[in-house]
Protein backbone atom coordinates (compact mmCIF):
# COMPACT_ATOMS: atom_id res chain seq x y z
CA UNK A 1 0.00 0.00 0.00
CA UNK A 2 1.48 3.37 -0.98
CA UNK A 3 2.11 6.10 1.53
CA UNK A 4 1.35 9.71 0.64
CA UNK A 5 4.44 11.86 0.21
CA UNK A 6 5.00 14.40 3.00
CA UNK A 7 4.22 18.03 2.38
CA UNK A 8 7.30 19.65 0.80
CA UNK A 9 7.92 22.55 3.19
CA UNK A 10 9.45 21.94 6.61
CA UNK A 11 8.50 24.48 9.29
CA UNK A 12 10.71 24.69 12.37
CA UNK A 13 10.05 26.70 15.55
CA UNK A 14 12.94 27.06 17.97
CA UNK A 15 14.25 29.03 20.89
CA UNK A 16 17.02 28.76 23.43
CA UNK A 17 18.10 31.01 26.25
CA UNK A 18 21.90 31.16 25.98
CA UNK A 19 24.69 33.66 26.51
CA UNK A 20 25.82 35.21 23.22
CA UNK A 21 28.82 37.54 23.54
CA UNK A 22 28.64 38.79 19.94
CA UNK A 23 25.04 38.62 18.64
CA UNK A 24 25.90 40.66 15.55
CA UNK A 25 28.36 38.04 14.26
CA UNK A 26 25.75 35.33 14.87
CA UNK A 27 23.09 37.35 13.06
CA UNK A 28 25.29 37.83 10.00
CA UNK A 29 26.21 34.14 9.78
CA UNK A 30 22.61 32.93 10.14
CA UNK A 31 21.30 35.51 7.67
CA UNK A 32 23.89 34.38 5.11
CA UNK A 33 23.08 30.68 5.30
CA UNK A 34 19.31 31.22 5.37
CA UNK A 35 19.46 33.57 2.41
CA UNK A 36 21.76 31.25 0.47
CA UNK A 37 19.52 28.22 1.01
CA UNK A 38 16.19 29.94 0.36
CA UNK A 39 14.99 29.69 3.95
CA UNK A 40 12.26 32.18 4.93
CA UNK A 41 10.89 33.23 8.29
CA UNK A 42 12.12 35.17 11.30
CA UNK A 43 15.06 34.66 13.66
CA UNK A 44 15.65 36.98 16.62
CA UNK A 45 19.14 37.16 18.11
CA UNK A 46 19.90 38.79 21.46
CA UNK A 47 22.54 38.54 24.19
CA UNK A 48 20.11 36.17 25.99
CA UNK A 49 19.72 33.72 23.10
CA UNK A 50 17.81 32.91 19.90
CA UNK A 51 14.13 32.64 18.99
CA UNK A 52 12.21 32.20 15.77
CA UNK A 53 10.37 30.16 13.18
CA UNK A 54 11.76 29.34 9.74
CA UNK A 55 10.68 27.26 6.77
CA UNK A 56 12.34 25.68 3.76
CA UNK A 57 13.33 22.39 2.20
CA UNK A 58 14.51 19.56 4.43
CA UNK A 59 18.11 19.92 3.27
CA UNK A 60 18.13 23.69 3.80
CA UNK A 61 16.63 23.45 7.29
CA UNK A 62 19.16 20.75 8.21
CA UNK A 63 22.00 23.13 7.31
CA UNK A 64 20.55 26.03 9.29
CA UNK A 65 19.90 23.84 12.34
CA UNK A 66 23.47 22.52 12.20
CA UNK A 67 24.72 26.10 12.42
CA UNK A 68 22.31 26.93 15.25
CA UNK A 69 23.43 23.88 17.22
CA UNK A 70 27.04 25.03 16.87
CA UNK A 71 26.23 28.22 18.82
CA UNK A 72 27.21 28.49 22.50
CA UNK A 73 24.72 26.63 24.69
CA UNK A 74 22.62 25.41 21.74
CA UNK A 75 24.04 21.95 21.03
CA UNK A 76 20.93 20.18 22.31
CA UNK A 77 18.34 22.78 21.29
CA UNK A 78 14.91 21.26 20.77
CA UNK A 79 12.81 22.26 17.79
CA UNK A 80 9.13 21.86 16.95
CA UNK A 81 8.51 20.75 13.40
CA UNK A 82 5.51 20.69 11.10
CA UNK A 83 4.93 20.50 7.36
CA UNK A 84 3.27 22.87 4.91
CA UNK A 85 2.15 22.57 1.31
CA UNK A 86 3.40 26.06 0.48
CA UNK A 87 5.93 28.39 2.16
CA UNK A 88 4.28 29.95 5.23
CA UNK A 89 6.56 33.01 5.08
CA UNK A 90 7.17 35.49 2.28
CA UNK A 91 10.53 36.84 3.40
CA UNK A 92 13.52 36.33 5.63
CA UNK A 93 14.15 38.49 8.71
CA UNK A 94 17.17 37.92 10.97
CA UNK A 95 17.15 40.67 13.58
CA UNK A 96 19.09 41.81 16.59
CA UNK A 97 17.01 42.42 19.72
CA UNK A 98 17.57 43.34 23.34
CA UNK A 99 15.46 40.31 24.35
CA UNK A 100 14.34 37.28 22.35
CA UNK A 101 10.95 37.64 24.02
CA UNK A 102 10.24 41.11 25.37
CA UNK A 103 9.19 41.27 29.01
CA UNK A 104 10.99 44.48 29.93
CA UNK A 105 12.45 43.07 33.15
CA UNK A 106 16.23 43.30 32.63
CA UNK A 107 17.11 41.50 35.87
CA UNK A 108 15.21 38.32 34.96
CA UNK A 109 17.57 35.56 33.82
CA UNK A 110 15.99 32.26 32.72
CA UNK A 111 19.46 30.70 32.70
CA UNK A 112 19.75 31.28 36.44
CA UNK A 113 16.40 29.86 37.58
CA UNK A 114 13.10 28.82 36.02
CA UNK A 115 10.09 26.78 37.03
CA UNK A 116 9.65 23.03 36.66
CA UNK A 117 9.27 21.75 33.11
CA UNK A 118 6.24 19.50 32.57
CA UNK A 119 6.13 17.16 29.57
CA UNK A 120 2.99 17.35 27.40
CA UNK A 121 2.11 13.79 28.41
CA UNK A 122 2.06 14.82 32.10
CA UNK A 123 0.31 18.17 31.65
CA UNK A 124 -3.27 16.90 32.07
CA UNK A 125 -2.56 15.45 35.50
CA UNK A 126 -1.08 18.74 36.67
CA UNK A 127 -3.84 21.02 35.44
CA UNK A 128 -6.59 18.62 36.53
CA UNK A 129 -5.39 18.90 40.14
CA UNK A 130 -7.82 21.13 42.09
CA UNK A 131 -5.02 23.16 43.73
CA UNK A 132 -3.33 24.13 40.44
CA UNK A 133 -3.72 27.72 39.26
CA UNK A 134 -3.47 27.68 35.47
CA UNK A 135 -2.38 30.88 33.70
CA UNK A 136 -2.23 31.60 29.97
CA UNK A 137 0.74 33.92 29.35
CA UNK A 138 -0.22 34.82 25.77
CA UNK A 139 -1.83 37.99 24.44
CA UNK A 140 -5.58 38.55 24.61
CA UNK A 141 -6.28 37.95 20.91
CA UNK A 142 -4.45 34.61 21.09
CA UNK A 143 -6.39 33.48 24.15
CA UNK A 144 -9.68 34.40 22.45
CA UNK A 145 -9.02 31.80 19.74
CA UNK A 146 -8.32 28.91 22.09
CA UNK A 147 -6.91 27.92 25.48
CA UNK A 148 -6.86 25.15 28.05
CA UNK A 149 -10.11 24.62 29.90
CA UNK A 150 -10.17 26.59 33.14
CA UNK A 151 -7.13 28.76 32.39
CA UNK A 152 -6.90 32.31 33.70
CA UNK A 153 -6.71 34.94 30.96
CA UNK A 154 -4.65 37.98 32.08
CA UNK A 155 -6.12 40.05 29.18
CA UNK A 156 -2.68 41.40 28.31
CA UNK A 157 -2.10 43.06 24.97
CA UNK A 158 1.62 42.28 25.07
CA UNK A 159 3.98 40.20 27.18
CA UNK A 160 5.37 43.43 28.66
CA UNK A 161 2.11 43.79 30.58
CA UNK A 162 2.40 40.41 32.30
CA UNK A 163 4.62 41.52 35.25
CA UNK A 164 2.23 44.34 36.14
CA UNK A 165 -0.76 42.00 35.84
CA UNK A 166 0.86 39.44 38.12
CA UNK A 167 1.84 42.00 40.76
CA UNK A 168 -1.69 43.44 40.74
CA UNK A 169 -3.23 39.98 41.27
CA UNK A 170 -0.56 38.32 43.42
CA UNK A 171 -2.72 38.54 46.55
CA UNK A 172 -5.53 36.56 44.91
CA UNK A 173 -3.32 33.50 44.45
CA UNK A 174 -2.92 32.66 48.12
CA UNK A 175 0.18 32.44 50.32
CA UNK A 176 1.79 29.38 48.66
CA UNK A 177 0.16 28.92 45.26
CA UNK A 178 0.93 26.14 42.79
CA UNK A 179 1.05 27.90 39.43
CA UNK A 180 1.17 26.28 35.99
CA UNK A 181 1.74 28.47 32.94
CA UNK A 182 1.78 27.90 29.20
CA UNK A 183 2.28 29.70 25.89
CA UNK A 184 2.55 28.84 22.19
CA UNK A 185 6.02 27.34 22.00
CA UNK A 186 7.36 27.56 25.55
CA UNK A 187 9.50 30.69 25.48
CA UNK A 188 7.12 33.19 27.10
CA UNK A 189 6.10 30.87 29.92
CA UNK A 190 9.74 29.93 30.55
CA UNK A 191 10.59 33.57 31.09
CA UNK A 192 7.38 34.06 33.06
CA UNK A 193 8.36 31.27 35.47
CA UNK A 194 11.76 32.92 35.99
CA UNK A 195 9.87 36.10 36.84
CA UNK A 196 7.53 34.36 39.29
CA UNK A 197 10.49 32.68 40.98
CA UNK A 198 12.14 36.08 41.36
CA UNK A 199 8.89 37.35 42.87
CA UNK A 200 9.14 34.71 45.60
CA UNK A 201 6.96 31.85 44.36
CA UNK A 202 8.39 28.36 44.85
CA UNK A 203 5.96 25.98 43.15
CA UNK A 204 5.92 27.12 39.54
CA UNK A 205 5.47 24.88 36.49
CA UNK A 206 5.41 25.39 32.73
CA UNK A 207 4.47 23.29 29.71
CA UNK A 208 7.63 22.04 27.98
CA UNK A 209 7.45 22.85 24.29
CA UNK A 210 4.29 24.88 24.77
CA UNK A 211 0.88 24.37 23.24
CA UNK A 212 2.38 23.19 19.96
CA UNK A 213 4.12 20.28 21.65
CA UNK A 214 0.93 19.40 23.52
CA UNK A 215 -1.25 19.45 20.40
CA UNK A 216 1.26 17.24 18.63
CA UNK A 217 1.74 14.71 21.45
CA UNK A 218 -1.65 14.39 23.19
CA UNK A 219 -4.48 12.55 21.41
CA UNK A 220 -7.55 14.62 20.67
CA UNK A 221 -9.80 12.44 22.83
CA UNK A 222 -7.54 13.05 25.85
CA UNK A 223 -6.92 16.73 25.22
CA UNK A 224 -7.86 19.56 27.57
CA UNK A 225 -7.30 22.10 24.80
CA UNK A 226 -10.32 24.01 23.51
CA UNK A 227 -10.32 25.90 20.21
CA UNK A 228 -7.37 26.61 17.95
CA UNK A 229 -3.84 27.88 18.56
CA UNK A 230 -2.60 31.09 16.93
CA UNK A 231 0.80 30.80 15.22
CA UNK A 232 2.93 33.61 13.88
CA UNK A 233 3.03 32.60 10.23
CA UNK A 234 0.76 32.27 7.23
CA UNK A 235 -0.98 29.20 8.70
CA UNK A 236 -2.56 31.62 11.24
CA UNK A 237 -3.92 28.85 13.50
CA UNK A 238 -3.37 25.12 14.03
CA UNK A 239 -5.34 22.41 15.78
CA UNK A 240 -4.55 18.93 17.09
CA UNK A 241 -1.69 17.14 15.31
CA UNK A 242 -0.74 20.66 14.14
CA UNK A 243 -3.30 20.54 11.35
CA UNK A 244 -4.24 23.91 9.76
CA UNK A 245 -7.01 25.77 11.58
CA UNK A 246 -9.98 27.72 10.28
CA UNK A 247 -8.82 31.30 10.87
CA UNK A 248 -7.37 33.69 8.33
CA UNK A 249 -5.26 36.80 8.85
CA UNK A 250 -6.58 40.32 8.30
CA UNK A 251 -4.06 42.20 6.18
CA UNK A 252 -5.33 45.49 7.52
CA UNK A 253 -4.69 44.96 11.25
CA UNK A 254 -2.77 41.63 11.25
CA UNK A 255 -5.30 40.04 13.60
CA UNK A 256 -6.79 36.55 13.18
CA UNK A 257 -10.32 36.38 11.77
CA UNK A 258 -12.66 33.50 12.63
CA UNK A 259 -14.92 31.85 10.04
CA UNK A 260 -17.92 33.61 11.61
CA UNK A 261 -16.29 37.02 11.27
CA UNK A 262 -15.18 36.22 7.72
CA UNK A 263 -18.91 36.10 6.90
CA UNK A 264 -19.36 39.72 8.05
CA UNK A 265 -19.91 42.42 5.41
CA UNK A 266 -17.04 44.30 7.11
CA UNK A 267 -14.61 41.56 6.14
CA UNK A 268 -12.87 42.13 2.83
CA UNK A 269 -10.04 39.74 2.08
CA UNK A 270 -6.70 41.48 2.15
CA UNK A 271 -8.28 44.80 3.18
CA UNK A 272 -10.12 44.86 6.52
CA UNK A 273 -12.08 42.85 9.07
CA UNK A 274 -14.83 43.68 11.59
CA UNK A 275 -12.20 44.59 14.19
CA UNK A 276 -10.50 47.28 12.08
CA UNK A 277 -12.94 48.23 9.31
CA UNK A 278 -14.21 51.36 11.07
CA UNK A 279 -10.70 52.53 12.02
CA UNK A 280 -9.33 52.64 8.46
CA UNK A 281 -9.72 55.54 6.04
CA UNK A 282 -10.98 55.11 2.49
CA UNK A 283 -7.45 55.89 1.30
CA UNK A 284 -6.00 53.13 3.47
CA UNK A 285 -8.58 50.61 2.31
CA UNK A 286 -7.89 51.51 -1.31
CA UNK A 287 -4.18 50.93 -0.70
CA UNK A 288 -4.84 47.56 0.94
CA UNK A 289 -7.13 46.57 -1.93
CA UNK A 290 -4.45 47.38 -4.48
CA UNK A 291 -1.89 45.38 -2.49
CA UNK A 292 -4.31 42.43 -2.43
CA UNK A 293 -4.85 42.71 -6.18
CA UNK A 294 -1.11 42.69 -6.83
CA UNK A 295 -0.69 39.71 -4.49
CA UNK A 296 -3.34 37.74 -6.37
CA UNK A 297 -1.79 38.62 -9.74
CA UNK A 298 1.62 37.50 -8.47
CA UNK A 299 0.13 34.24 -7.20
CA UNK A 300 -1.39 33.58 -10.63
CA UNK A 301 2.09 34.01 -12.12
CA UNK A 302 3.56 31.67 -9.51
CA UNK A 303 5.47 34.49 -7.82
CA UNK A 304 5.52 35.95 -4.31
CA UNK A 305 4.45 39.59 -4.31
CA UNK A 306 6.22 40.33 -1.01
CA UNK A 307 9.13 38.03 -1.65
CA UNK A 308 11.93 40.53 -1.14
CA UNK A 309 14.42 39.28 1.41
CA UNK A 310 14.83 41.55 4.40
CA UNK A 311 17.62 41.25 6.91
Amino acid sequence: MSTAAPLPIRVVALYRFARFNDPQVIRQALAAICCGRGVKGTLLIAPEGINGTIAGTDAAIDEVLAQVRALPGCADIEVKESRAATPPFHRLKVRLKREIVTMGQPDIDPLAEVGHYVAPEDWNALIDAPDTILIDTRNDYEVAIGSFAGATDPHTRSFREFPDWFRAHRGELGPKPKVAMFCTGGIRCEKATAFLKAEGLDEVYHLKGGILAYLEAVPRDQSRWQGECFVFDERVTVTHELQPGSHTLCRGCRMPVSPERQASPDYVEGVACPACHATRTDEQREGYAERQRQTQLAAERGEAHVGAVRR
